[in-house]
């Protein structure tokens, strides 16, 4: 099923004891994992990526608790579990309904958990979550500006978006700055507290200077918004040791892997620009333009220094190494 329909089996309290959330939308997939498995004195057990395990996943299942509360088993992973063992642990979830099971799987393989006849043996609610569209992440964003009581409207709501490049996940994680605010949040609220106008617009410039493009007027742009020289050459620093990662983990595996790398599951846009990027780079080549950087973000951290003088000459050379 999609989300539109299992929001409604939750408004209307009809919803299982097992779910396998799966689709292209990590940030729904743990909204909703995080609100079903919110329970009061529940005994939770959660694995994480590689942490699966099937035997302690089975008996955490298995058992009843000894004071009566839930048992409660997440699964959480890019790595899909074996169709023998997750049928084994919907059957025990099936057999016991006080106890709860959600498998929130992060893969790419669709196809496994979108066909219902999977489940029929159990009450198993297997849910596909896609990118929401414009309005459901402003509902969803209004929804959880509510619950942090902050003062905001769709239409400033739709600019954090905007600056976010439409991703959910990072427009939500901004709602917190503005709890010290006791009046209604404006777009000028957004522009000065959130940065991520600086990170997209700082993203862009890295990306075209590491394509050797004319990089003076964007920055200009960022200089003028009020980036710090020696942010902006610590951004592209950590910017490159990502790039790095991606090529070593390339030249070892063949394919990039996004979780293994970064730690999280990133857009596949993303990783197919970054993995693009970083195998065009030699390894030598990386060791160079990092002593480059470092070496100038010292003499940066240096008195009496121009630092702006420092920043562009450092850019030329780096363009030139490449």
């Amino acid at each position: 099923m999609y989300k539109n329909e299992f929001d409604n089996h939750i408004r209307n309290k009809t919803v299982s004891n097992s779910f396998v959330f799966f689709g292209e939308s990590a940030f729904l997939i743990d909204m909703y994992t995080k609100m079903l498995s919110t329970v009061e004195d529940a005994n939770i057990l959660t694995f994480y990526h590689d942490e699966y395990d099937f035997n302690s996943a089975k008996a955490h299942l298995s058992q009843g608790s000894l004071f009566g509360d839930r048992n409660i088993l997440v699964i959480k992973s890019q790595k899909k579990i074996p169709k023998k063992e997750l049928d084994i642990l919907l059957a025990l979830a099936h057999k016991n309904p006080d106890n709860l099971f959600i498998y929130a799987y992060y893969g790419s393989d669709h196809k496994s958990y979108n066909n219902t006849k999977s489940f029929k043996k159990t009450d198993t609610m297997s849910v596909r979550f896609f990118h929401p569209k414009e309005y459901e992440a402003q509902n969803i964003l209004l929804q959880i500006a509510q619950e942090k009581s902050v003062k905001i409207d769709k239409y400033t709501l739709s600019h954090l978006l905007k600056i976010h490049n439409g991703d959910v996940a990072l427009a939500a994680n901004e709602i917190e700055k503005f709890q010290v605010f006791d009046r209604e949040i404006t777009t000028k609220d957004v522009d000065v507290l959130v940065y991520g106008l600086g990170e997209v617009n700082l993203d862009d410039f890295i990306k075209k200077l590491l394509e050797k493009k004319d990089f003076k007027e964007d920055l200009k742009t960022i200089l003028e918004h009020g980036e710090d020289e020696i942010r902006i050459l610590t951004a592209i620093t950590s910017y490159l040791t990502q790039l790095y990662m991606f090529n070593i983990y390339i030249r070892v595996n063949g394919a990039p892997n996004a979780l293994e790398i970064l730690g999280y599951p990133a857009p596949k846009f993303v990783v197919e620009q970054k993995a693009s990027l970083a195998i065009k780079i030699k390894p030598q080549t990386y060791y160079r333009l990092h002593e480059l950087l470092l070496e100038n973000e010292l003499k940066m951290k240096s008195a009496h220094i121009d630092k702006n003088a420092i920043l562009f000459s450092t850019l030329i050379k780096l363009q030139k190494l490449l």
